[in-house]
């Protein structure tokens, strides 16, 4: 094409690069809101930014999804992935909020997450599986249109992975992030042993 000849998108296409724009935007701000609203209610950074890696996770799964059923990644899927950043955390929420509790209670870091995983892993796989199940007859019908397919395609594929993953990957980031403390329930019980030696 002749340097002297102009191009540039116009319709549909502009529209459609603008909508995309848009939704980065607001997925960006989601994420940040949704940092902000667990940093007032835990009372500090660390734990909500361990949180926040629950969402790549579903990102994974999202496209996982769209190319198993061969969609491409439209409006409907990145209105999928908005959604899919105030579900995901829910689980890491649950797990974490645990793990604090316990923490209180006198636990150190190691045996927090182990009780935390073993207590919060039936709540958080059966609220994962109710919300696939009640959208796998929206992502299979084929009267859903291209846009609730889509959506739900995403939402299922981003809360699979980020669900199954983040039982093992958030208990990780956490104690990566929060130094190894023993709790005050083992430093009593083994406080009669070193008095003895």
């Amino acid at each position: 094409m002749p340097k002297s000849v102009n191009h540039y998108k116009e319709g549909a296409s502009a529209a459609m690069d603008e909508g995309f724009k848009n939704m980065a935007i607001a997925i960006s701000v989601s994420i940040l809101l949704v940092y902000l609203v667990m940093v007032i209610a835990f009372g500090e950074g660390k734990a909500p930014f361990v949180i926040l890696f629950s969402i790549p996770f579903s990102v994974i799964g999202a496209l996982i999804g769209l190319y198993i059923v061969n969609e491409p990644i439209g409006m409907p899927a990145m209105i999928g992935l908005l959604m899919l950043n105030g579900i995901v955390v829910t689980n890491a929420i649950v797990l974490i909020d645990k793990v604090k509790q316990n923490e209180k209670e006198g636990m150190g870091t190691h045996d927090s997450l182990i009780e935390a995983g073993v207590i919060r892993i039936r709540p958080i796989l059966m609220t994962a599986i109710a919300t696939v199940g009640a959208l796998i007859p929206m992502a299979l019908s084929a009267h859903a249109g291209i846009v609730s397919s889509s959506l739900a395609v995403v939402v299922i594929g981003g809360l699979t992975t980020s669900t199954l993953l983040t039982l093992f990957i958030v208990p990780v980031m956490y104690s990566l992030f929060h130094p190894k403390k023993k709790g005050k329930r083992n430093q009593k019980e083994q406080e009669p042993y070193t008095a003895a030696i």
